[in-house]
């Protein structure tokens, strides 16, 4: 990928791609497309039916990444008002409809300063970050999966879906909070987090061996509240609260971020961690 910011620099760095481009793929066609500064990453989650039923479940923004890997996801958006909610949510179900899709999925946005959204991909599938929809609309979306692949029509209409409180997800994973590196190993101890609105979703416990062949991804703690400083002060108290040894994680990392001034007032884009990590 080259990004060009003046026009001049545009015919070396199209040269200079198609070369990159023929040398490892063996093929040096090249395509162009807008570059957004510092945008946020915004995805609806939908659920269609084989009758060509579909209701969207709001939004959540997945702004907070490590090299285009989520690391912490909330619902509702801090950046989403009721009105571009209407609009994005709306633009999910039409494109979904337009396929005659049938599934759970999720349609992802990015959506820049002026809050313009544009369409970036659909992932047809659940998503890890799943369950902070769960906890704000009190729908199990794995149960719904499951009727659907039965054959079953939604249980439901768009007008029955209520958003309530805010929900916010860590990913736990098996990586050096300040080098990133991979940390396989046994847990020599493990004690999750409890208490009113926490949730961890995890299939670890003590004695057990992370191997380095997946995904580090070893447990995810989502809360919920009734405003994002609640769910906010849960998180930090769960965190606290998570024990695991034997193996370095991002919990510290997690922390941090929570604790961040301009998190705490969700001012947040896809290029978050990397000015923060800086700092």
């Amino acid at each position: 990928m080259r990004v060009v910011n003046k026009a001049e620099d545009l015919a070396r760095a199209f040269q200079a791609a198609q070369a990159e481009a023929k040398t490892t793929f063996g093929n040096d066609a090249v395509y162009l497309e807008r570059y957004f500064l510092e945008p946020r990453h915004i995805e609806v989650q939908i659920i269609a039916d084989h009758r060509g039923h579909v209701v969207h479940l709001g939004e959540r923004d997945c702004s907070i990444q490590r090299r285009h890997q989520k690391l912490l996801e909330e619902t509702p958006s801090p950046a989403v008002d009721e009105k571009l909610r209407r609009e994005i949510c709306r633009v999910a179900v039409e494109a979904v409809k337009a396929v005659h899709y049938r599934n759970v999925g999720t349609v992802e946005f990015l959506l820049d300063k002026d809050h313009n959204f544009f369409f970036m991909e659909v992932n047809t599938r659940i998503q890890v970050e799943h369950a902070i929809t769960e906890m704000v609309t009190g729908i199990d979306l794995i149960k719904e999966q499951i009727r659907l692949a039965d054959g079953q029509s939604l249980s439901f209409k768009q007008q029955d879906i209520k958003l309530n409180g805010h929900s916010l997800e860590c990913r736990i994973n098996a990586e050096d909070p300040e080098k990133f590196t991979p940390c396989p190993g046994m847990i020599t101890k493990y004690r999750t987090p409890g208490g009113f609105g926490v949730r961890v979703d995890s299939a670890i416990e003590s004695n057990m061996m992370v191997v380095p062949f997946y995904d580090s991804m070893i447990a995810k703690v989502i809360t919920h509240g009734r405003d994002r400083q609640e769910s906010i002060a849960r998180m930090r108290r769960a965190l606290d609260e998570f024990v695991i040894e034997g193996i370095k994680t991002t919990i510290p990392l997690l922390k941090r971020i929570l604790n961040d001034p301009d998190f705490q007032k969700g001012h947040v884009s896809t290029t978050f961690l990397e000015r923060f990590l800086a700092s």
